[in-house]
């Protein structure tokens, strides 16, 4: 019976969620999102900084503790998934990967992407959103490198892949990339999803009903009379119907949806790296895909760089030969309020 106190409690959680009247507590009404809506009296307003950023947790979800993956219903407005991608759109380039031993930037067919790379800041929305992903990660800004869009025809894809580096050259700047946030900014017809490949999606509500988030009133009671016929260690399902592609059936899998956010983390509590955190973009089969990552690293990413002619990333020689010191000056080369990521290969200083 002492087992089953912690559900019981979960239940009437959900009762009252189910009968607001028995909760006695007053909507609220917060703008974000998709328009403004009625929620509790769960809206966080975090201070990062200079900046501050408001987050909901109920419009989270955890969809994986291994690895630890979670999306954000509704992260983005309309209007900033449209904004974002107008800031890209003429400035497309074709993707890199980063090469395992060099660590430079170069082109292969694992990655057919195009994408570019805003500058930190750039104006009022990107930095509304950079504020936004430090208080729902709660890691510093500083640990994040700038945002990239990202733009996916049909056909296009990134096989699946980490976001921890394997060559020493990356990880001298900020260490590993511990977490991943991807936004998406489209809605994609078919096609286009994030998968896990190796996924282990265990129902943690079955173990400890405390992971669970206490909305969700389906996983507490599925979880309650799993607890009853003893099933602990259940696997949860994914149902996946003739409006997914064949490559999300084989693991976990994400739908890009315009203004949702999906976090995932590449580390383990314990800073080392999470093989289970394998994922890639399954080919568009229709329509388009338009997102963009916000990669976090150990430490922090920003350079200081006391007047000297250096950049800031190892792909800017790359970068520079590609014609991206022209196409998107204010990264690459900067401006009065703020210093270009690879001035010394555009040539700007000596």
């Amino acid at each position: 019976m002492d087992r089953q106190l912690p559900f019981l409690f979960l239940l009437f959680l959900c009762l009252l969620s189910i009968f607001p009247d028995l909760s006695g507590s007053t909507p609220l009404r917060v703008s974000g999102g998709h328009g403004d809506r009625k929620t509790k009296l769960s809206v966080l307003k975090l201070v990062t900084g200079r900046s501050s950023a408001t987050i909901d947790p109920t419009r989270v979800t955890q969809i994986s503790w291994r690895p630890r993956a979670f999306v954000y219903r509704n992260f983005l407005t309309d209007e900033e998934c449209d904004h974002l991608i107008t800031l890209a759109k003429d400035k497309l380039e074709k993707s890199m990967v980063a090469d395992n031993e060099s660590g430079k930037s170069v082109e292969s067919e694992v990655r057919t992407s195009s994408g570019m790379f805003l500058s930190k800041g750039q104006d009022e929305v990107v930095a509304n959103v950079e504020a936004r992903i430090a208080a729902w990660t709660f890691l510093p800004k500083e640990n994040g490198e700038s945002i990239q869009i990202l733009h996916y025809e049909h056909g296009q894809k990134y096989e699946p892949h980490y976001d921890y580096f394997h060559d020493k050259v990356n990880q001298e700047l900020g260490g590993h990339r511990v977490a991943t946030v991807l936004m998406y900014l489209s809605d994609v017809e078919k096609g286009g999803e994030t998968i896990f490949p190796n996924s282990e999606v265990i129902n943690n509500c079955m173990i400890n009903p405390f992971f669970c988030y206490a909305g969700d009133c389906d996983a507490v009671f599925s979880s309650f009379f799993s607890l009853i016929n003893g099933n602990l260690q259940a696997k949860k399902s994914q149902p996946k119907g003739d409006d997914w592609s064949d490559c999300a059936k084989n693991g976990y899998a994400v739908k890009p949806r315009k203004g949702d956010a999906l976090l995932f983390f590449s580390l383990h509590l314990n800073a080392t790296t999470d093989p289970l955190s394998l994922h890639g973009s399954c080919p568009v089969i229709e329509g388009e895909k338009w997102s963009a990552t916000k990669w976090i690293h150990v430490r922090s990413f920003e350079t200081v760089f006391n007047n000297e002619c250096q950049d800031q990333n190892p792909s800017c020689s790359q970068w520079a030969v590609n014609g991206e010191c022209d196409k998107n000056p204010l990264y690459m080369v900067g401006s009065e309020n703020s210093v270009g990521h690879c001035r010394k290969s555009c040539k700007v200083c000596s």
